[in-house]
């Protein structure tokens, strides 16, 4: 029997709603400590102990009302690179190295925050230069803004589990 430690948990509040992804390992605490229940489990995928088999869950529900308002994304490369598709956003190419470029350059009082960063090759990156998108030529795909935390969740949800779907749409 395969062990899925490392799955992916998709959590729902009280009332349903979807809040966040977190590992199998850490769902199995919540569940064992009573704190969560299960909606749905993976098919075929355990936890093995000493004395006891646990079937991997796939969606929880947690037992009690979780009031988390508009829960924030980190700002992160990771995360700007996910939100723009794992594309460039000046060439629209699929890259394996992005990096992230500031629309209004740090150096003409551009900030670190979603509006102004973008992901972008390093070709792109480098004939952008020190300027703005206007003043170099160059259009970029999208305008970029702060994801919402279910939109981000649907846009980063393993291929594998089509049974979060009726959860998140």
């Amino acid at each position: 029997m395969p062990s899925a430690v490392g799955n992916k948990v998709l959590v729902l509040n009280k009332s349903y709603f979807p809040i966040a992804i977190i590992p199998a390992k850490k769902a199995i605490i919540l569940i064992y400590l009573n704190k969560a229940e299960v909606v749905e489990n993976e098919e075929n995928k355990f936890v093995t102990t000493i004395s006891q088999l646990f079937p991997v869950p796939s969606i929880i529900r947690l037992l009690y009302f979780s009031n988390l308002p508009n829960r924030n994304i980190e700002l992160s490369k990771k995360n700007i690179i996910r939100r723009d598709g794992m594309r460039c956003q000046y060439c629209g190419k699929n890259h394996k190295i992005l990096t992230i470029d500031h629309i209004l350059p740090k150096s003409r009082g551009g900030k670190d925050e979603w509006e102004n960063l973008v992901a972008s090759c390093i070709e792109c990156n480098n004939k952008k230069g020190n300027r703005t998108p206007e003043e170099a030529g160059m259009v970029l795909l999208s305008k970029p803004k702060k994801p919402h935390s279910i939109l981000f969740i649907k846009a980063n949800m393993p291929e594998n589990h089509d049974n979060w779907k009726s959860y998140l749409f």
